[in-house]
């Protein structure tokens, strides 16, 4: 068997319906989310996929170049077909910025995603999202808490905050204050 295919099966969503430990990385971890304006796309493209598309949020961080999520889909729906229109839905909208006046780095950035494009042959223009995921099922409750705890423990480790519910793209405040910016769906 080639080892390719191997490695490529490691990484797809084989249950769509189970518990998943996903990562969205922005190409050549460019610091994409450093900026509010792009941080507002994802958190209001999550929420409507979780209000409109089935999607059953559990918890999230959204980094300055990657966003960690606990997700599953709910009964009836695919969580591939969420994950590629979240990320094609943010991928349009955040081109629209950066193609603006309100981004001083868009020379520098469009050049960029246009050569993560042209590696791949089903890119037109730009490619912002890495394609894979790296989804994980979660099997366990244990699992579940070990991933939940590396998520909201993501921007302590960054030196970002001392506490993971000072940080506010973050589902940490949802689990010890039941507030945050964006709605869940609580996992335990």
């Amino acid at each position: 068997m080639n080892t390719n295919t191997t490695f490529r099966d490691g990484f797809v969503i084989r249950n769509q319906n189970a518990l998943h430990f996903l990562t969205f990385t922005v190409c050549g971890w460019i610091d994409l989310f450093n900026r509010k304006i792009y941080k507002d796309i994802i958190v209001e493209s999550l929420a409507y996929c979780r209000e409109n598309k089935g999607l059953i949020l559990n918890a999230y961080v959204i980094m300055s170049n990657h966003i960690h999520l606990i997700v599953r889909a709910k009964e009836g729906y695919i969580l591939s077909d969420i994950v590629r229109d979240f990320k094609a839905y943010t991928h349009r909208q955040m081109i629209k910025v950066i193609e603006s006046d309100l981004e001083s780095r868009r020379h520098w950035m469009l050049h960029q995603f246009k050569y993560y494009a042209s590696r791949h042959r089903r890119n037109e223009n730009y490619q912002i999202w890495v394609q894979e995921s790296h989804p994980e099922e979660i099997m366990t409750a244990e699992m579940g808490y070990v991933k939940i705890n590396y998520i909201h423990d993501n921007p302590v480790r960054a030196g970002i905050v001392l506490d993971p519910t000072h940080y506010v793209y973050s589902s940490a405040s949802n689990y010890a204050k039941d507030s945050g910016i964006l709605n869940i769906d609580f996992l335990f």
